[in-house]
Formats: structure tokens, sequence, C-alpha cells
């Protein structure tokens, strides 16, 4: 058991419940002691049950801290890119294979979003233009 790692997080919304393993105790046991509570939002690392944090424990916790944001937002990219092939099937689908009753069941809910998406985008496409541009 001693490949087990040093700490390990259960994911919460907005960051993790950090735990101590322990497996060096008479019973050979896994234990796990929670240490802290980590929120990704507001970048903070609250210490729990009268826990005190060593650097190193820090360090680990804004390690991980670190290497979650960047996952997450590297799943965040990835979603978007789906979107866009989703958005590529659903014009496919639409074109090909939609009956007129399923159309009219997501025409509107399809065109407020991509209306949405789109004014959103330009409106963003222009805010960096007018920045380069300063």
């Amino acid at each position: 058991m001693s490949d087990l790692p040093e700490y390990y997080y259960r994911i919460r919304d907005n960051g993790a419940a950090v735990f101590r393993v322990d497996t060096e105790n008479r019973q050979r046991r896994i234990e796990m002691d929670q240490i802290a509570v980590v929120n990704l939002n507001r970048m903070e690392i609250k210490p729990q049950g009268g826990q005190e944090l060593s650097e190193a424990d820090l360090a680990e916790i804004r390690g991980w801290m670190a290497r979650r944001k960047a996952l997450l937002a590297m799943r965040d990219i990835d979603d978007i890119h789906r979107a866009v092939d989703y958005l590529n099937t659903t014009t496919q689908w639409a074109q090909s294979k939609a009956s007129p009753d399923q159309l009219e069941e997501v025409t509107d809910d399809l065109l407020l979003a991509m209306h949405d998406l789109r004014t959103v985008l330009v409106r963003k496409k222009a805010d960096r233009i007018m920045k380069d541009k300063s």
C-alpha cells in the first residue's frame, strides 16, 4: 500500500476536500484525515479540524490547484470544440434527416440560442479588435 499518494482530493463544486492518506498504522488500514477545503474560484485553502498545514502541505495543495485549474480550462475549450461539432451535425441533421415536426419542435430554441451566441461572439470580437487598435 505504500504506492498510495500522500494526499487525496475529493472533488467538489468549485474545489475539493483535501485528505492526508495514512497507511503507516498498526492495523495497516488506509486512513484518510481531512486536512483542508479548497475553493478554486477564490483560490482559498481553509484548514479543517484544527489542522495546521505545513509549508509542504500548502505547496502540494497549491500545486494541485494549479493542475486542476489547467485541467478544467482544457476541458472547457474541449467542450467548445465539441459544441462546434454538434452545430455541424445539427446542421446536417436539419438539412437531410429532420422531419417537419422535429424541426418545429427545436427551431425556435435553436434560433434563440444561436442568436444569443452570435451576439456575444460579435461583441467580444469587436472588443478585441478595439483593444488591439489602442
